[in-house]
């Protein structure tokens, strides 16, 4: 059959939709959809079908590839209004869109299929711009859709989205055919064209009408005058009290589950936490689906002023935690039925600090970003209704009803199952290379966020870039022997990241000397990196790691040499000596936080090792009399199972310790070296 009218048209369709959710004034991630219909040979009968293209369930515009498309018959698709059951049974209608797919693969259709198949318009939009969603949220959304948009636009008021909305909207498309597309009370826009063209000039002209038209006409101080006491901090005072903040917020949003953050202190964010009226739009909550599946139906706001200090701000932290988590169960009780779901959780996605900025929580890092993009659009449509009117989002039995949607609740089961380290936060020390890169490859494979800090800035941003870029890795300088070094290293970490759940403590080099040729300085310089290094690292972390109440794991890449006492190397063997034993130590004083302490001792790793190729495996090899080239085989012949030890297998016994099969398990050095029986623990 031929496909060029049908390449044309999902290519038309894709393309546009890239343009459209490229710009995040026209609508958030994974939010809105947008379709096109045409004609396609039927390859049974030979026949013309009509078609229909939609975004898929789940799927983002901006990245949207046609794979990502779901393409039903718009026959049947059609015909589904004559066995419509009404509007207490439209979500059988869900299931029954997947009897309408044409031919194979394809994404599944969306809740919002009806909308685009039963409006008669061969190209459709739905998007939620914060302009649009700005006069869909206004007390007097409906007069002001007129006063701004003439005929042209229709106001349609809230509807849950599914079947009846797509009959609603295909009712004014009919009775308006000089509109070219809807506002959606509570929700945002619908526009349609009879070219995709058409279709985006269309939305795009609504988008920007509302936006000039809120321009023009919004009140000077739509949020209110300033807060006496709540303007933004000072730049630096601002990031060292959101770090210093940081761990015990992530344990308030992480009682039901562990869950990664995300920070920002945007202009957005400051200016509204300024304003007289945050309070009280913050309590009314956001009000699009997208954005309180998100958000939570509102956001926790610490009630102190931006000077308050640190300690007061954790204690009435906690006191706010406690009401929240009560409020949310009141609001769970007041509105849940017998066929609701369970209660997911009652813990805040956002918390708002006045003079600091937003902490937003999620599943990972993309989708703890994403919840704060979300709720900075919520503040954009605030602003938006407040300039004009007033904020009124839709009320909080609909909220429910979306947010313990059966739908919904399907659409979490088919969620795939975490992967082992989903949620954890990972800071690996010399991670540029080696053992440390080795390591944070395999954290991250294994589902957690990762800092990797070195030396060398150049080379940890490389290697985060190479794990996964800002959502999986990022990359940090730290110098661990220096104390404020090292805690700028853990503000960093808790700022990209939320908070911290698991240390490496891998940061090492080495001088092959003799006893005699070792001088002061060598014996100081491997002391300070690796003994005093591990011990600074491991106390800036376990205050997080307590602070959290979410436990924890710290690990010391130690050495085989921790235990054998091998000639010429006296300043590095007591050294790693040294680390071996504050794993002991640490083990038995951390425990009762819940905190996990164990080692690695490794041997013989020379391949991509740093400090093999600064001299010491050169000076190893005039040691056994070898070839520096040959070194990693010498040590292999030398181990009792005759294998080279890689950065890879060490790495492997970091995920095993800090995995969920080692779960009680604390104090524990874990040989890789391949067998080495001088080295054996006693």
């Amino acid at each position: 059959m031929s496909t060029t009218l049908h390449d044309k048209t999902a290519a038309e369709l894709v393309e546009r939709s890239n343009r459209l959710g490229a710009d995040p004034r026209n609508t958030n991630y994974a939010g809105g959809n947008t379709s096109a219909k045409g004609t396609e040979t039927d390859p049974v009968t030979g026949e013309s079908v009509e078609l229909l293209w939609v975004k898929g369930s789940g799927g983002d515009l901006g990245t949207l590839t046609e794979s990502g498309l779901a393409v039903l018959r718009l026959d049947r698709m059609r015909a589904l209004v004559d066995v419509y059951p009404g509007v207490e049974r439209e979500d059988e209608m869900v299931a029954a869109f997947d009897y309408c797919l044409h031919g194979k693969g394809g994404a599944a259709p969306s809740i919002d299929t009806a909308m685009h198949g039963l409006v008669d318009a061969p190209h459709v939009d739905h998007l939620h711009p914060d302009s649009g969603i700005a006069i869909a949220t206004a007390a007097d959304g409906e007069a002001l859709t007129g006063t701004v948009f003439g005929d042209k636009v229709v106001w349609v008021p809230w509807r849950r989205p599914g079947f009846q909305l797509g009959l609603d909207i295909a009712e004014i498309k009919e009775k308006h055919p000089h509109a070219i597309g809807c506002i959606l009370g509570g929700h945002g826009i619908t526009a349609w064209g009879d070219t995709s063209a058409e279709a985006e000039a269309n939305s795009l002209w609504i988008i920007d009408t509302a936006a000039t038209y809120i321009v023009e006409h919004s009140e000077p101080e739509p949020f209110g005058p300033a807060l006496e006491g709540y303007a933004a901090l000072p730049d630096a005072e601002r990031r060292a009290k959101a770090a210093a903040l940081a761990a015990t917020i992530r344990g308030i949003a992480s009682r039901d589950r562990p869950m990664v953050g995300h920070f920002t202190d945007s202009e957005a964010v400051l200016d509204f936490l300024t304003s007289a009226e945050h309070p009280r739009l913050a309590g009314l909550g956001t009000s699009c689906p997208d954005h309180f599946l998100r958000t939570m139906v509102k956001p926790l706001l610490l009630d102190l002023p931006a000077g308050a200090s640190v300690e007061d701000s954790i204690a009435r932290l906690q006191e706010l935690a406690v009401s929240y988590r009560e409020d949310y169960q009141a609001y769970y009780d007041r509105h849940a039925t017998p066929e609701s779901p369970a209660i997911r959780g009652a813990d805040p996605l956002i918390v708002l600090v006045p003079g600091v900025g937003m902490f937003s929580y999620g599943k990972d890092k993309q989708t703890a970003r994403v919840a704060g993009e979300f709720y900075v659009n919520a503040i954009n449509v605030m602003r938006g209704a407040e300039g004009l009117s007033t904020y009124a989002p839709i009320d909080e039995a609909e909220k429910f009803r979306i947010e313990y949607w059966a739908l919904e609740e399907a659409k979490l089961q088919r969620m795939p199952a975490p992967k082992a380290l989903a949620t954890r936060i990972a800071l690996v020390t010399g991670a540029a290379g080696g053992i440390g890169k080795a390591t944070a490859k395999r954290l991250a494979a294994e589902g957690a966020c990762v800092v990797i800090a070195d030396l060398d800035l150049a080379r940890a941003e490389a290697a985060a870039a190479e794990i996964g870029g800002p959502d999986v890795a990022v990359g940090v300088a730290a110098d661990v022997s220096d104390e404020a070094a090292v805690q700028a290293m853990i503000e960093a970490t808790v700022l990209a990241f939320g908070g911290l759940d698991l240390v490496v403590n891998n940061a090492g080099l080495s001088l092959s000397k003799s006893l005699l040729e070792t001088t002061a300085a060598d014996w100081d310089l491997q002391h300070d990196v690796m003994a005093k290094g591990s011990f600074l690292v491991s106390k800036a972390a376990a205050r997080v790691l307590i602070d959290q109440g979410l436990g924890g794991d710290i690990i010391y890449i130690s050495s085989k040499n921790s235990v054998f006492a091998g000639p010429n190397n006296i300043a590095y063997s007591a050294t790693k000596a040294d680390q071996a034993h504050q794993v002991r130590l640490l083990a038995a004083e951390l425990g009762e936080y819940g905190v996990k302490v164990n080692g690695v001792n490794p041997d013989g790793v020379v391949a991509g090792s740093g400090i093999f190729a600064s001299g010491w495996g050169a000076n190893r090899a005039a040691v056994y009399g070898v070839e520096e080239k040959d070194l990693g085989k010498f040590y292999a012949q030398r181990t009792i199972l005759k294998r080279e030890v890689l950065p890879e297998n060490i790495a492997n016994a970091v995920f095993v310790l800090c995995g969920p099969d080692l779960s009680h398990t604390t104090g524990l050095h874990v040989p890789v070296d391949a067998g080495v029986a001088a080295a054996f623990l006693r």
